[in-house]
């Protein structure tokens, strides 16, 4: 019986919309918004892909790795610090109204190399391996890899692979803005 009752309450709660959205903000426009995240206060001090400041983000982490430039690497430091600023005007660019038609288009064709992926892998053509292979490749992940590897290097204060790590990052960055202004049409 006491069961029931529970299941009862919990179904209730489930069904009932406002239960539901106890968590959201409204905002100025009617829509509900979640809260924004805490991330600086110790209980949920996280990182998540969805963050709602990734700018801000990517301008400190930018800091950090110029900072790391100038520890291990100062001779390259001119060299980072106008590749960083080509990839940031890229992606103003790339992100502006005018380049509204040409975002669409790119986000159409990649929908639909996933959709033949997937088709592919539902008829067993191709390995979940292969799937997330063909899926992920031109998301040129190494990038991020090569970043983690970094961190790993200069938190163990390694100068060497520190050095290294970042002379490959800094390749790794060229060529993505030079597959960035292919896609301008540059």
């Amino acid at each position: 019986m006491k069961s029931k009752i529970a299941c009862l309450i919990l179904g209730l709660f489930l069904a009932v919309p406002g239960f539901g959205k106890a968590n959201m903000v409204p905002d100025t426009t009617g829509k509900q918004l979640e809260k924004p995240c805490d991330c600086e206060s110790e209980e949920t001090k996280h990182e998540h892909g969805m963050h709602r400041d990734w700018q801000a983000k990517m301008a400190e982490r930018q800091k950090q790795l110029l900072s790391w430039v100038e520890k291990y690497t100062p001779d390259k430091k001119k060299e980072w610090e106008a590749v960083l600023k080509e990839r940031n005007a890229l992606r103003t660019k790339w992100m502006g109204p005018e380049n509204a038609g040409k975002r669409e288009q790119w986000k159409k064709e990649k929908m639909q190399k996933m959709t033949e992926l997937k088709k592919q892998f539902d008829e067993g053509k191709i390995t979940k391996e292969e799937f997330i292979k063909k899926a992920h490749g031109e998301k040129d992940m190494m990038k991020w890899k090569t970043f983690h590897d970094l961190r790993i290097a200069v938190e163990k204060n390694d100068s060497k692979k520190a050095a290294e790590t970042l002379n490959q990052l800094l390749l790794q960055f060229k060529d993505h803005n030079a597959k960035l202004k292919e896609k301008l049409g540059e």
